[in-house]
């Protein structure tokens, strides 16, 4: 079976040389290893010639060599559970994609994430193709598709996600356990920096999209966007697979990136996904070294400063107890990512959701913290 290309995390110009050098010798052991047994992918694909495929993956690389590896390992992909096998067609190119790769890879400046990108016309779940085939892929690969039909959230949520979204999913590793609950406070850090910076160097109005609790994005008051992040464990590493939605272009039901910028100037430019998914790339990558090295405190104040919560009061139920009605006031995070927060007792609690409430606000459970 195809082993997955690690790379090293960066952290000295020394390092970074030494990433790039191993990241050269694995491509070429997996070229290697590969060249016995693989198929070569067909060099494009188009609309008509994709209609009769259950599932087409477009591969693309930042640089050519990186574009064939990818397309090598690709083909032997699996769908996921309850999905056709063996009917994936993987290309280096689509014609008529909705997807702008090099716009896309022009834009990155990440060394490690989404140098490798597996773009899709419709699937069932990004999440779930890069979670059956992790120890296909290299680390770092992002799969970015156009529609999806089986998108999952969190308590096994599914719904269908139509054109006009940004929806990916991305691979990482990390070997602290305590740290990986904490992943997707530092995703939601990325995306909503990620979004004022393109804002910025595009000038245009910045958009305030705001972090509720725990992995939920906001704009003026109305949901923009989810993330979610699972693991597996093998031998001294965790792997994890962080699925992102965003919506970028459909104002309706609710509203979206590109609703609020022509709300606030009629004439202003759009937002681009490929752009988006670009500059949170380059954000997410330092970050990620950040948490990785310093722990999720040297991010606290930027987490803060982005989300809805502190000073906010909501009514809670003790554990155990079946009373309710207990006012609490929220301060911030406990150090393994529950919600902080003191009592009208003076006293600190540690709030968890209680799993059966949609909206984690209305089932919040609190259990007394040790002195």
């Amino acid at each position: 079976m195809p082993f997955p290309v690690r790379l090293p995390p960066p952290s000295t110009t020394a390092a970074a040389a030494a990433a790039t050098v191993g990241a050269v010798l694995a491509a070429v052991a997996l070229r290697r290893y590969l060249s016995a047994s693989r198929h070569q992918p067909p060099a494009g694909l188009s609309m008509s010639a994709a209609a009769g495929a259950a599932t087409t993956l477009v591969a693309y690389g930042k640089s050519a060599q990186e574009q064939e590896l990818l397309a090598s390992v690709a083909s032997s992909v699996a769908l996921g559970e309850d999905e056709p096998v063996g009917e994936v067609a993987v290309a280096l190119t689509y014609e008529g994609a909705g997807f702008d790769a090099a716009a896309y890879m022009s834009a990155l400046r990440a060394r490690r994430f989404g140098r490798w990108m597996l773009w899709t016309p419709r699937i069932g779940s990004t999440q779930d193709l890069i979670a059956w085939n992790f120890a296909k892929l290299p680390v770092g690969v992002v799969c970015v598709a156009d529609m999806q039909f089986k998108g999952r959230g969190r308590s096994k949520n599914v719904w269908e996600s139509p054109p006009g979204c940004l929806m990916f999913s991305f691979t990482s590793q990390m070997q602290d356990a305590r740290k990986v609950p904490l992943m997707q406070y530092v995703v939601c850090i990325s995306i909503t920096e990620a979004i004022k910076e393109l804002c910025r160097a595009k000038g245009l109005p910045e958009l305030d999209v705001r972090i509720k609790w725990p992995n939920d994005l906001y704009l003026k008051g109305l949901k923009v966007g989810g993330i979610l992040c699972t693991s597996s464990y093998e031998p001294k590493v965790y792997n994890i697979c962080t699925g992102v939605g965003l919506n970028v272009d459909n104002a309706k039901p609710t509203t979206c990136l590109n609703a609020a910028l022509q709300e606030a100037n009629p004439t202003s430019p759009i937002l681009k996904r490929e752009d988006i998914l670009a500059y949170f790339f380059n954000k997410f990558e330092n970050l990620f070294e950040i948490f990785l090295n310093q722990g999720f405190q040297a991010l606290e104040e930027q987490y803060y400063n982005s989300w809805l919560h502190s000073g906010q009061r909501v009514v809670v139920q003790d554990a155990h107890e079946s009373k309710s009605g207990s006012v609490v006031t929220i301060q911030g995070l406990t150090p393994t990512g529950y919600l902080y927060a003191i009592g009208e007792d003076n006293k600190s609690y540690q709030l968890h959701p209680d799993g059966n409430s949609f909206d984690f606000f209305t089932g919040l459970v609190r259990r007394k913290m040790e002195a």
